[in-house]
């Protein structure tokens, strides 16, 4: 069995809290030794605005459980729909389970990210954070020039966001036994159309 094939056979519950716990440490050492080190907060942290990012902070530490089971919950509905219209019998709880282990790809970034900020570009400002994603289009923009409805997107869509697209066929193709062509096309017309919808949504919508 290989690791790929293991993963997505795991313990869901274990791979949920693994997931959780790697998500929280990883934000941890983000925010308390690269955000909170920046020249703005430190001007902010004896300031009301300093009150806010810290309770914003708190926010974000307790609300991961809840983000992951909405996000997982939708995207796993989604593609267990495309499979039922393709006629792959492929229970709920088993794209669940697809959608949890591939969520574990958006985990690389972030380590990258910590180790650019702590140890390459040292000292940067709040907004240089915001807008770093590797390996995303984002740096082939100006992010101080850039209108800001489009800083999200272009975070977005990177080689990560590829990659977990190749990682939810594999899942799907791990239950389903059959042509990995019509599983491309399951994701395809279920989490991609889906994906680039929202983006579209997000550009429409932004203020």
């Amino acid at each position: 069995m290989s690791e790929t094939k293991s993963l997505f056979a795991a313990d869901k519950k274990l791979l949920f809290i693994l997931l959780c716990v790697a998500t929280l440490l990883l934000l941890f050492i983000k925010i308390s030794f690269i955000e909170n080190e920046t020249a703005a907060f430190e001007f902010l942290q004896d300031r009301p605005e300093g009150t806010l990012l810290r309770a914003i902070n708190a926010i974000k530490y307790f609300s991961i459980p809840f983000v992951y089971l909405w996000k997982f919950t939708v995207i796993a509905f989604v593609i267990w729909v495309g499979c039922f219209m393709y006629g792959y019998r492929v229970t709920y709880t088993q794209c669940w389970g697809v959608v949890i282990g591939a969520e574990f790809i958006f985990l690389v970034p972030e380590v990258l990210k910590i180790i650019w900020f702590m140890f390459i570009e040292s000292d940067p400002s709040y907004h240089d954070i915001r807008a770093f994603f590797p390996f995303s289009l984002m740096h082939f923009f100006d992010y101080y020039a850039l209108d800001k409805r489009w800083a999200y997107p272009l975070r977005a869509l990177n080689l990560f966001e590829i990659a977990y697209w190749f990682m939810l066929v594999a899942g799907i193709h791990h239950y389903a036994r059959k042509e990995k062509r019509i599983v491309w096309l399951i994701v395809a017309c279920s989490y991609i159309l889906l994906f680039f919808l929202w983006l579209g949504f997000y550009v429409i919508v932004y203020k």
